[in-house]
């Protein structure tokens, strides 16, 4: 029997590099997932600003150096972009690169399990061009056991 209903906001706290740091962030969802007791529901995750994204990757060494090589060829850093011309701080690329990735996703919570398949990670890339302090929002909600 499940219990009631339960929306938890919390916060993932993260110190990048900049230019594709990719850090795997599906271990701590899942302890927090563990920690909230949420049994059947969905786990949301969402980067608040506009130069870092959220996908699923298998978070690999042969991908940790793929998917920057893969950012580089489709949207080079020494490119001319119009971002330039308005702040003139060096990360039209960050932007460009963030939007095609996206900045969240929801992965169903079934059983307590996240359903990510076997080689499947949730993997925030930073791509802006410089260190900063990130905040990754995470809302889970769902239903817990009763008791």
């Amino acid at each position: 029997m499940q219990g009631e209903h339960r929306i938890l906001n919390q916060t993932i706290e993260l110190s990048t590099t900049g230019e594709c740091d990719i850090h795997d962030l599906t271990g701590e969802i899942q302890r927090r997932l563990d920690e909230a007791g949420i049994i059947d529901g969905q786990a949301l995750v969402f980067v608040p600003g506009a130069t870092g994204g959220l996908t699923t990757t298998e978070h690999e060494p042969g991908l940790l150096r793929d998917l920057p090589e893969f950012f580089e060829r489709i949207v080079p850093k020494g490119a001319h972009y119009h971002h330039e011309d308005t702040w003139h701080d060096g990360n039209g690329h960050s932007h460009v690169r963030a939007s095609l990735l996206g900045p969240s996703l929801v992965v169903p919570v079934v059983d307590g399990r996240m359903t990510l398949g076997t080689w499947q990670q949730i993997i925030f890339i930073d791509f802006d061009n410089r260190p900063r302090q990130r905040s990754v929002v995470l809302q889970l909600s769902g239903v817990g056991a009763s008791g």
